[in-house]
């Protein structure tokens, strides 16, 4: 039995940042939306608890979606945000 492909969401378009924030705030706005792609694709692909996401295992999730290696400090939200879930 054939199985029906999905179709593939389509993304929203970007707005820009609003202007006049310090750079700080920006950087943690990053690393929040980074972090949100990382736990859905990890989610997509079965990681259902923190102790499945190790750092190795964030990081070939981020290169298989395309965005920039995460830092530790992101690893470690990704795991926390998986955990909020429980």
């Amino acid at each position: 039995m054939a199985v029906a492909a999905l179709p593939l969401p389509l993304s929203l378009p970007k707005k820009p940042l609003p202007a006049g924030r310090p750079r700080e705030w920006y950087i943690a706005h990053n690393r929040r939306l980074k972090t949100m792609r990382l736990v859905i694709a990890l989610l997509d692909s079965g990681v259902y608890e923190p102790a499945q996401a190790g750092d190795r295992r964030i990081r070939a999730t981020a290169e298989r979606i395309g965005v920039h290696p995460p830092s530790d400090l992101t690893c470690r939200m990704v795991r926390a945000l998986i955990g909020y879930g429980r």
